[in-house]
C-alpha cells in the first residue's frame, strides 16, 4: 500500500445529481475539479439514475399550461404546513424559503438550459392528509426517467470538461479528512480497486455522497423514529448501497454537526426486488388506488383507510404502529394492470426509453409485462382464483395462520357491495377514489370503481408489502452557502455539504414530510449555491 498525491481547488465526495451539478457549476467557473465516488464508472449519477424522475417545481410554464395557477406564496403555505417544522428549525426554514423563492430559475430553467424535457401533465401526488400537501399538482415528470436527467447532465459536463480542469475516479472511498490549521485542506481515501491510498488536497472539500439509508442501516437503526415503536423486522433497501452515513461521520470528524436524523422518508409499499442488485434490494411500488390495503391479520386499515397520494408519512406510520409492521394489498389483476407501478427509471422503460406509443399503449391498456413479472418473479406476490386459496398462499408466505379465509372475504364483500351503483358510497377510500378520478392527471390511472371480487377481472392477487428506507430528510447543518456550521453555526473554513448529506439543505428542509419531486430539485439548488459560494470565495 502507499500513497498517491492529487490536488485539484475543490474535491467533490459523491458523483450523485449533487456532486455532477456541482461540478458543473465549478467548471464554468474555470475552476479545477476531481469527483470522487466510491461506486462503478458505469453508475455515475447515483441513486437519481435509479430514479423516477420526479421534479417538484412552482409556477413552472408546464402548469401554466395545464392552467394550473400556481404561486410562490401557496408552495410556501403547503409546504410550511407539511413539513411541521419546529421552533429551532432557523436554517431548515431558511432554505425552505430560499428553495420556493427561487424555484423557477433554479430548477426548471435550469434544466431547460441543460436539454432535460418534461412529461406534459403535471402529476399531483402528497395530496395531504390531516395536513394540508400539495394543493395543486407540481410534481413534474421528467421525459426519460431519473437516468434521461442525470444522462443530460452528463452530457453537460463532458462538453465542458476538455479543458482537462476535471477528474472523475471510481471506486474510491473517503475515510477521513485533512484538517489544517481548523480548515479542511483535502481528504484520504482508498482506492478499493487496488488497495492503494491516496492523498488528496484542494481549497475547498464538497460532501455531496448521499445519506444513511441505504448499505448500512446501523445509523437508520439508530435514529428510528420513536414515536413509531420499534423497528420493523424487515426493512428492505430503496436507497443506494453506500448511502451508508459515512458522509455525516466525515462533517462530524470536522466539527459539524448534523440535525433531524430521526427524521427519515421510507415508503410503506416495498417489496423485495425480483432480481436484487444489492443487499436486502427493495422495490417501491406505487400502491393501487382501488385495492384494498390490510394489516399483518388481513384487517382493513379504516378511519382513515389507507390509500397512497395523499401523506406517505401517514402510511408509513400507520403500519409501524402495528404489533407486526408489514402489510398486505388485495386487489385483481385488471386492477393491477390498471393502476399497479413501481417507482424508477428500471420499470418505466416507455418513458425511460422516451417511447411515447409504448407509453400510450400502457397508459390505456396497462402493462402486462409489469404485472406478469410480478406475479411470476417477486416472491411477495401471490395471486389465486378465490379467497380460499389466496388466503392460504398468503398464510403460507407469512409461515403461519393469521389471516382467515371467511374473514377477509367479509370485509371484500362490504368494500365491493359499497361500489353497486344504487349505493351512496360512504366509505373515506371511494371518496378519495372520486376525488383523484377528478384531475385528468388520475383518471387514466384509476379504475372507474372496480369491485375487486367481479369474475371477469380476475385472478385475484395478494401483494406482501414491507417498510421500504429511501431517504434520510436530516443531515449537517448548511446556511445558504452550503457551508457546513460547527455548533457555534459558524461555518467551518472549506468545507460545504450538498443533496442528501445536507438534508437537502440546512440539515432538514424538508422538516417532517416531503412534498415528492423535491429531492432531485433540492439536490439542484443547493448544489449550485455551494459553486457559486467557492468561487466567489467564500
Amino acid at each position: 500500500m502507499h500513497r498517491i498525491e492529487n490536488k485539484a481547488d475543490v474535491l467533490i465526495i459523491g458523483g450523485g445529481i449533487a456532486g455532477i451539478v456541482s461540478a458543473i457549476e465549478l467548471l464554468k467557473k474555470n475552476k479545477t475539479v476531481i469527483i470522487l465516488d466510491r461506486d462503478e464508472v458505469e453508475n455515475f449519477g447515483g441513486l437519481a439514475k435509479e430514479s423516477f424522475g420526479g421534479v417538484f417545481m412552482v409556477d413552472s410554464p408546464i402548469q401554466k399550461r395545464n392552467r394550473i395557477k400556481d404561486s410562490v406564496e401557496l408552495a410556501k403555505s403547503d409546504w410550511f404546513s407539511s413539513a411541521e417544522f419546529n421552533n429551532n428549525a432557523k436554517y431548515e426554514k431558511e432554505w425552505a424559503n430560499y428553495f420556493i423563492e427561487n424555484n423557477r430559475e433554479k430548477v426548471y430553467n435550469y434544466l431547460s438550459r441543460h436539454s432535460v424535457s418534461f412529461f406534459p401533465v403535471v402529476h399531483w401526488v402528497e395530496r395531504g392528509l390531516f395536513h394540508p400537501g400539495n394543493s395543486l399538482p407540481r410534481f413534474h415528470m421528467v421525459w426519460g426517467t431519473g437516468l434521461g436527467l442525470i444522462n443530460s447532465l452528463l452530457n453537460s459536463l463532458k462538453g465542458i470538461t476538455e479543458n482537462s480542469k476535471f477528474k472523475s475516479l471510481f471506486r474510491h472511498k473517503v475515510h477521513s479528512l485533512h484538517i489544517q490549521d481548523g480548515k479542511v485542506k483535502g481528504v484520504f481515501a482508498l482506492n478499493e480497486a487496488d488497495n492503494t491510498e491516496h492523498s488528496f488536497y484542494a481549497d475547498s472539500v464538497i460532501i455531496a455522497s448521499g445519506g444513511m439509508c441505504g448499505g448500512d442501516l446501523s445509523l437508520l437503526k439508530k435514529n428510528w423514529y420513536e414515536e413509531w415503536g420499534s423497528l420493523p423486522e424487515t426493512i428492505l433497501n430503496g436507497s443506494h448501497k453506500y448511502a451508508d452515513g459515512s458522509s455525516i461521520k466525515l462533517a462530524n470528524q470536522a466539527g459539524g454537526v448534523s440535525a433531524n436524523l430521526h427524521l427519515q422518508w421510507n415508503y410503506a409499499a416495498g417489496v423485495h426486488h425480483p432480481r436484487p442488485k444489492r443487499d436486502n434490494h427493495g422495490l417501491s411500488l406505487v400502491p393501487p388506488k382501488s385495492a384494498l390495503w390490510v394489516n399483518y391479520q388481513g384487517k382493513r386499515f379504516e378511519n382513515p383507510a389507507l390509500i397512497t397520494a395523499f401523506d406517505t408519512r401517514y402510511l408509513v406510520e400507520r403500519i409501524c404502529k402495528e404489533p407486526v409492521k408489514m402489510s398486505w394489498q388485495i386487489m385483481n389483476y385488471k386492477i393491477a394492470l390498471k393502476e399497479l407501478a413501481v417507482s424508477g427509471s428500471e420499470y418505466n422503460d416507455a418513458i425511460r426509453d422516451k417511447k411515447i406509443f409504448a407509453f400510450l399503449k400502457n397508459v390505456l391498456f396497462g402493462n402486462k409485462n409489469l404485472i406478469n413479472d410480478l406475479m411470476e418473479n417477486c416472491k411477495d406476490v401471490v395471486f389465486a382464483d378465490n379467497v380460499e386459496e389466496l388466503v392460504h398462499k398468503m398464510n403460507a408466505l407469512q409461515q403461519n395462520e393469521m389471516i382467515d379465509a371467511d374473514d377477509l372475504k367479509t370485509q371484500i364483500e362490504k368494500f365491493d357491495n359499497m361500489l353497486s351503483p344504487s349505493k351512496f358510497r360512504n366509505d373515506d377510500q371511494l371518496r378519495r377514489i372520486a376525488q383523484l378520478r377528478s384531475y385528468r392527471g388520475d383518471r387514466l390511472r384509476t379504475c372507474n370503481f372496480q369491485k375487486i371480487l367481479d369474475k371477469k377481472a380476475g385472478p385475484l392477487i395478494a401483494i406482501r408489502e414491507f417498510i421500504l428506507s429511501r431517504k434520510s430528510l436530516g443531515g449537517c447543518v448548511t446556511n445558504l452557502k452550503s457551508q457546513v456550521l460547527d455548533k457555534e453555526h459558524e461555518p467551518i473554513p472549506g468545507l460545504y455539504a450538498v443533496g442528501e448529506a445536507a438534508g437537502y439543505g440546512g440539515g432538514g428542509i424538508h422538516g417532517k414530510r416531503a412534498l415528492e419531486g423535491t429531492f432531485l430539485a433540492a439536490c439542484i439548488v443547493n448544489a449550485q449555491n455551494a459553486a457559486d459560494a467557492i468561487s466567489r470565495g467564500y
